[in-house]
Order: structure tokens, then sequence, then C-alpha cells
């Protein structure tokens, strides 16, 4: 299961390095140290974690937004699969925004997308893309 560091988790769920230290220290979202005493995040966690931020219950500084890139692309961490037969539903929680995407399961396959991995969605008119990160 991939592991994002304070920084990267501030970034994926937009607020503060300071801010994801804080929420860390205070055990909102559990850390472990790896070897070089980095601590780290698990995906899982941080999924379950940004869910909470999105709806805002985290409870955030005002001073922290969230971003987004001028192309419409919401950088954020996978938050749930549904597979069905054919077709798959993926979401997306980036910052405080929840996004959902109907794909083919074969496309989720091949990405290989699983909850807690960083994803970004790609927002055109109606239609949500996926892009593994």
């Amino acid at each position: 299961m991939q592991s994002y560091t304070i920084g990267q988790a501030a970034r994926l769920l937009g607020v503060s390095p300071d801010t994801a230290r804080r929420w860390a220290d205070a055990g909102r979202v559990a850390t472990h140290r790896e070897e070089g005493g980095r601590r780290l995040i698990d995906g899982r966690d941080l999924a379950a974690f940004s869910m909470e931020v999105g709806q805002g219950q985290a409870g955030g500084d005002e001073d922290d937004v969230s971003y987004t890139s001028a192309r419409n692309a919401f950088p954020g961490i996978v938050t749930a699969v549904k597979l069905g037969d054919v077709a798959a539903q993926i979401e997306i929680q980036a910052g405080p925004h929840r996004l959902v995407s109907l794909l083919t399961r074969e496309a989720v396959e091949e990405l290989g997308l699983e909850v807690g991995m960083q994803a970004t969605a790609r927002v055109k008119s109606t239609s949500v893309h996926i892009d593994r990160t």
C-alpha cells in the first residue's frame, strides 16, 4: 500500500503542511515512521481522513485553501472503488471536492486503482477522467 509524507498528504488535502502536521500530532490521522525517521500516512488512512476533511469535520484553519489547476485537474486520493461486471465507479477526494467517475472495469484494472492511491480527476464538461499519478 502506498504511504504519503506529511507534505504530500497536505497537498492532497488542500491544506498547509503545518495543518497536516497538527492533525497528525493531534491523532486525527495515524502516522508511522520510516527508517529515516520521516512520518508517513498509510494511503487507506489518508483516504478515510480526506473524506472527513471534505465534509468539513476535520476543523482546518480558515487560511488554508484548496487548489486546482487552470486545466480542471483535481489531484487527490482514491476513496472508493466499486467494481461491477462491466462498469466501475471511482471516487476521489481532492481537498474539499469529492469527484465520482464512471468508467469501465477494464480501465480501472489497467490503471491498478485502489483505495488510498494518489490519482488526478480531470473534468471536461460532464465527463470525469482519471489519471493514475
